[in-house]
């Protein structure tokens, strides 16, 4: 490789299954280089339990040797005259994902009385198990504190950071009381690599403290500490003493790098290291989210992410994540949603069911051939409970209208439309409450992989669908965030200028499509309000009878 005269930033993306290392050029956003390591422990990188479904842990080691490998092997893919050249890096990572440390922040895990123990591991961000837990804080918060639950939506999550805490303190006290503390990994990787995890050093980002841990400079940070001293006689006190009652953005540095870690790296001690934040937001970020544009993050789950100007008169949002000052992109209200299951829906129908031995490609393309409504098929996207907009983890997946002659490519397609229409409820209540979606860009494997269910999706929204340029847009959002700490850029909106890109391919409704979709997706707020809501008692008989209906109308 000839000598470059640019510079360049890493980014490094925890996923749920594996870690990501990028080496980016800054100048214009480019991947010269990356790697990826697969964690090693339990399932696919996940730690479960065959007797708790809702169980789903990481363990810290992998996230080191993840670390020390993919930067490694990053910087080798990208040429030798590289690494010198490296001037920041970025972190993005699941969450809420919260670990328990202890008073020097190492993960309990790492210690051998723990390291086989699932509750000293990471919480992982699907670990369902503090369901009970979270309905209890949200029960407390709405008699004493609301305007908790007013920022995250109105219901707070068993995915999120109390919830599992106080789950962990009931079920194992030798882990919680050895825990000096809980730190998100967000927070974790950046203080590891800046050798900044003792926990008065430890800083907390914006992002998954306002999101999943009722944090908001408008209650002066995180919840006072008379609510959390409620629950088990104050069992959670010691850790809302440990946190601080700042938090930090993207664009701040957490520190910069050590000696140790530039060693085992290959990189020069001292470079910034930012903060910080979850995999979807600067997944947002890397496809150059700004106010009117709405980025959907497709993996195993999805987060739909919108920013807004701080001098907005941005109402409190039912459903939604959270409404959260600089938590996406600073200088912007960050506004969170999104399903708990798309990709994994897919996955689980493909890999456990095994439907006729047909792999993902072979039911993407026989769905691809199908008009809307030709299977008289409707289903209900919750086999991982619902996060937006009814946040209710205990809800299920349904699907209706089978048959005998129901065949696995029409029930792929029902279920590739059914997260789309979950989809479209979180968008219309973002546009309901005065959040304006001007357009839609997408990222992640799926969009890029799948034109039908971009196509799909393009229908129900009734407006294009655009795809970033990057296949790796959180890693790429982390690398921007290096640039911007580095100073390469002033800020977010120049380092998105340069460094982010949309592809020439877009999808763009079909009317005879978006008519037929108007009476499905009507079919599924139905369903959806019958089976997610109190309220919602009329009866359904003619829904059935209704995609019967549709089905002969398609079928000629």
């Amino acid at each position: 490789m000839s000598e470059r005269s640019t510079q360049y930033s890493i980014g490094l993306d925890f996923g749920t299954n594996s870690v990501r290392a990028v080496v980016v050029d800054v100048a214009d956003g480019a991947i010269v280089g990356g790697s990826v390591f697969n964690y090693p422990h339990g399932d696919m990188g996940v730690v479960t339990d065959p007797a708790d479904p809702n169980l789903a842990r990481q363990h810290p080691a992998d996230y080191l040797a993840g670390i020390e490998q993919t930067v490694t092997a990053a910087l080798m893919d990208a040429g030798d005259d590289v690494a010198a050249r490296v001037v920041g890096i970025g972190v993005d990572t699941t969450g809420s994902t919260p670990i328990p440390v202890d008073g020097s922040g190492e993960a309990l895990a790492l210690h051998d009385r723990f390291c086989d123990n699932p509750n000293a591991m990471g919480w992982l961000w699907k670990d369902h198990t503090a369901y009970r837990e979270a309905a209890e804080i949200t029960a407390a918060a709405g008699e004493s504190h609301p305007e908790y639950l007013a920022k995250c939506g109105g219901t707070y999550s068993s995915e999120w950071f109390w919830a599992k805490l106080l789950k962990c303190a009931r079920t194992d006290s030798d882990v919680f009381t050895a825990a000096a503390s809980w730190v998100e990994l967000a927070d974790w990787i950046p203080a590891v690599l800046t050798g900044t995890t003792a926990l008065d050093r430890v800083k907390r980002c914006i992002c998954a403290a306002g999101h999943k841990a009722m944090f908001n400079p408008a209650w002066g940070g995180y919840p006072a500490a008379d609510f959390i001293a409620s629950f088990d006689g104050g069992v959670l006190t010691h850790v809302r003493d440990s946190l601080p009652s700042e938090a930090v953005t993207i664009a701040d540095r957490v520190g910069t790098l050590t000696a140790a870690w530039a060693t085992k790296l290959g990189l020069p001690e001292g470079i910034p290291v930012a903060g910080g934040a979850f995999d979807a937001h600067l997944g947002g970020v890397g496809s150059g989210i700004k106010p009117g544009t709405m980025v959907k993050v497709i993996g195993t789950s999805t987060c739909d992410l919108a920013v807004a100007p701080l001098d907005s008169d941005l109402p409190d949002i039912p459903g939604l994540c959270g409404v959260v000052p600089e938590s996406i992109l600073p200088g912007n209200y960050g506004i969170e949603a999104g399903q708990s299951a798309v990709g994994d829906i897919f996955n689980w129908y493909v890999h456990k069911l095994q439907p006729g031995g047909m792999d993902h490609k072979q039911l993407d393309d026989a769905a691809a051939a199908m008009k809307p409504g030709e299977s008289g098929l409707l289903a209900l996207d919750w086999n991982n409970g619902n996060r937006t907009v009814l946040v209710d983890q205990q809800l299920t997946g349904l699907v209706m209208g089978l048959t005998l002659h129901s065949s696995p490519a029409e029930i792929f397609r029902a279920l590739v439309e059914a997260t789309a229409f979950g989809a479209r409820m979180i968008r219309d209540r973002m546009v309901e409450y005065g959040v304006p979606i001007d357009r839609v860009i997408n990222c992640g494997g799926i969009s890029i992989k799948s034109p039908m269910l971009m196509q799909i999706y393009a229908d129900v929204f009734n407006c294009p669908m655009l795809v970033s340029a990057s296949d790796q847009t959180c890693a790429l959002g982390s690398a921007m965030a290096g640039a911007v700490v580095a100073g390469v850029y002033a800020d977010f909106e120049q380092a998105a200028d340069a460094m982010t890109r949309i592809r020439d391919k877009q999808y763009a409704p079909i009317p005879e499509n978006v008519a037929l979709y108007e009476r499905l997706f009507g079919l599924y707020k139905r369903l959806h309000d019958l089976f997610g809501t109190r309220e919602y008692g009329a009866n359904q008989f003619e829904v059935m009878k209704e995609l019967i209906a549709i089905r002969e109308e398609q079928r000629g």
